[in-house]
């Protein structure tokens, strides 16, 4: 992100700051998320979009070479194995904007997500 300072009222607002190469990357990632979680409500926060059921579920933003996405530290953990050719902590992973998204890992990473929040919810 080029201006650390902006603030985005949706989604749409966020993803128009940036090049038209990275729109469509991160386009793709907002759909491939909500096709996993279509019962997911979408907003903005800490800046960033994110997708909320139940709690939070997945955070991602755009920076200089790589997209964040931010599925908490029980997505990382669950799919560890499948994620460690990418730089990331304990709740984060960084994808390279050079390389293609991994969308069927984001999907299940997401679905994952989905089943934990749900399953939180009913012991609540």
């Amino acid at each position: 992100m080029d201006d650390n300072k902006a603030s985005f009222n949706s989604i749409d607002e966020y993803i128009l700051k940036f090049s038209p190469d990275i729109q469509e990357k991160l386009q793709m990632l907002r759909d491939v998320i909500k096709e996993a979680a279509p019962e997911a409500s979408e907003k903005i926060s800490y800046q960033m979009p994110a997708f909320v059921l139940h709690g939070n579920l997945v955070y991602f933003a755009a920076f200089k070479n790589h997209i964040g996405f931010y599925p908490t530290s029980s997505g990382i953990a669950a799919f560890k194995n499948e994620l460690s050719e990418y730089k990331g902590g304990k709740g984060t992973i960084q994808f390279p904007l050079d390389k293609p998204l991994p969308y069927e890992l984001i999907s299940r990473i997401v679905k994952y997500r989905v089943t934990e929040n749900m399953r939180r919810a009913k012991r609540n």
